[in-house]
């Protein structure tokens, strides 16, 4: 073979791929990957969406959880990614500042993110591949406007490629009766992980209930034993939030940043003037002190809240003197774990249960958490900080001072 036909081999991915890492066969309108990590699934998208573009079709959208999601993992930066993977003859042009790539063919991929569906509100495609579709902000409302949007050409089609969690959205894509459904694990990728990969995730939660959902690509139904339930949440969630009387920063502080370490949770809470709660942000991390610190305070102003809260028992006096560190000006105040971690979660369980708590947006991760933790487990990070938040907001005394204030 001459050296232009061993290339080209290089590059055909009909040739590499597993199985089920092909376009199904039939009239689809809709394949969905829900599989582990590790899996190979945004290979599979990019190598969909460069084949899309070779073989005429024209206005393609790209949709990650945010823009940033999209020029990282699905663009540009990511091994798999579309700019990596493609074939010298037939290497897109990015053009970053104008959200688009453009094939030597004319075909255009255009970017788009699911924290602001409303930029897919008139635009026509023919083709789509939406990336981690269950971590969206507004998962519901950027899948509608994009199906409105798949008018253009003969075959409009959407490949979704998602580690998928128990959200409305998800479950009315395995209910579509045009959708194709394909469920990986991510030890069917092993010869291509790393060792210590395999050694530190898939064999730490392989049989766990994480492991089924981040792994083995799951939906899975409500853990009855847990403390929140998905559909509790996503019963009173919200688009947007009223005119709040209080709003706080809550950090459950993570002191080392190896990559061992547990996140710092960082999640931002109001209190409206309807006595309901609203979950305005989780900007959690896994970061060095000076890191999480610079992330709470930049929440803190970003929100115009009124006070930074901290665990005292988890950090004492360190949080306050690296919070001060960044910025002497900020309000702060440590709070006194006296009672254990289900005594605390309890009254802030009930209050979902009552319909005042109100989710502003999908947090993925943090509701994860939630939904998944069992009294007497070790309680998460971004957890712990919504249950500081919310009982700052809602069960402390100054919260009852304050309301005599309002009512009066």
């Amino acid at each position: 073979m001459d050296r232009a036909s061993v290339e080209a081999l290089l590059y055909d991915w009909t040739l590499w791929a597993r199985k089920e890492q092909l376009p199904p066969p039939g009239d689809w309108f809709i394949w969905l990957l829900r599989t582990g990590r590790g899996w190979g699934k945004t290979r599979t998208g990019a190598e969909w969406v460069i084949n899309r573009a070779r073989t005429g079709f024209k206005k393609i959208a790209m949709i990650g959880q945010t823009k940033a999601d999209v020029r990282d993992t699905m663009i540009e930066l990511g091994e798999s990614s579309i700019m990596s993977i493609s074939p010298p003859w037939f290497r897109p042009e990015y053009e970053p500042s104008k959200r688009r790539l453009i094939w030597p063919n004319g075909a255009i991929g255009v970017v788009y993110s699911g924290d602001e569906p409303d930029q897919l509100r008139g635009p026509g495609h023919d083709s789509a591949w939406v990336d981690e579709l269950a971590k969206f902000k507004y998962p519901k409302e950027t899948w509608d406007n994009l199906e409105l949007g798949l008018r253009e050409g003969p075959n409009p089609q959407v490949v979704v490629t998602t580690t998928p969690r128990p959200i409305p959205i998800i479950r009315a894509i395995l209910a579509d009766r045009m959708a194709v459904s394909v469920q990986g694990h991510s030890s069917e990728n092993r010869q291509n992980l790393t060792p210590k990969y395999v050694a530190r995730v898939l064999e730490r939660y392989e049989g766990t209930r994480l492991g089924r959902q981040e792994l083995g690509g799951e939906v899975l139904e409500d853990n009855p034993n847990a403390l929140w339930q998905p559909a509790q949440i996503e019963k009173f969630r919200v688009a947007k939030a009223p005119d709040l009387i209080r709003v706080v920063v809550a950090i459950d502080p993570e002191a080392t940043s190896t990559e061992n370490s547990s996140e710092t949770g960082i999640v931002v809470a109001g209190l409206g003037a309807d006595r309901h709660g609203y979950i305005l942000a989780d900007h959690s991390e896994r970061s060095t002190p000076q890191g999480w610190a610079s992330r709470a305070i930049k929440s803190y102003y970003e929100f115009s809240a009124d006070r930074v809260i901290g665990e005292a028992n988890n950090g004492g006096e360190m949080i306050e003197a690296v919070l001060r560190q960044v910025d002497t000006h900020v309000s702060y105040r440590a709070v006194h774990a006296s009672q254990g971690k289900r005594t605390r979660a309890e009254p802030v369980s009930a209050l979902y249960e009552q319909g005042r708590i109100h989710h502003v947006g999908t947090f993925p991760e943090m509701e994860d958490q939630m939904c998944n933790w069992v009294p007497g487990d070790k309680s998460p990070d971004r957890m712990d900080a919504l249950v500081w938040a919310l009982t700052e907001l809602m069960l402390g005394k100054q919260t009852d001072w304050i309301f005599s204030k309002v009512d009066a």
